[in-house]
């Protein structure tokens, strides 16, 4: 026994062709990429290793990208032309944090960009600075 099929109430005006599987000894048909490429495919043979970057350390980027380098490594590498953190290249690249420090690592290897280390500031503001602030306010 087959199981009901559904129907739309209101169907398209102009309904597209159903898709012909391939037959044997044929190409399947070009046609517009739906699925995105894996990501080990992206990352390289060896990406396993990776620097030590936090999500929060700035990238900045010293070159244009060499024609070697991988759609991936370029758009990286047009977008840290200002410093940015790991955690923005991933979203703004829609990739994974994990496939990020593979791709940074490659070109950190190159030293086509440094990593810096986020500016940690102080838990206690300075005095000086405080008195300073409170002075200004008192002369308002």
């Amino acid at each position: 026994m087959t199981p009901p099929q559904r129907r739309r109430r209101f169907p398209k005006a102009s309904p597209e062709p159903a898709p012909q599987p391939a037959q044997e000894g044929q190409d399947p048909p070009e046609g517009p990429k739906k699925n995105p490429e894996r990501l080990y495919v992206i990352t390289g043979p060896d990406g396993a290793e990776r620097s030590e970057l936090d999500l929060v350390t700035l990238i900045v980027a010293h070159a244009d990208p060499p024609p070697s380098a991988t759609p991936e490594q370029a758009a990286l590498l047009r977008l840290c032309t200002a410093p940015l953190s790991v955690a923005e290249l991933s979203a703004y690249l829609s990739l994974p944090f994990s496939v990020v420090t593979v791709l940074l690592t490659e070109l950190l290897t190159a030293e086509l960009v440094t990593a810096r280390a986020p500016v940690i500031r102080q838990a206690l503001a300075d005095r000086s600075l405080l008195e300073a602030v409170m002075h200004g306010l008192q002369r308002l």
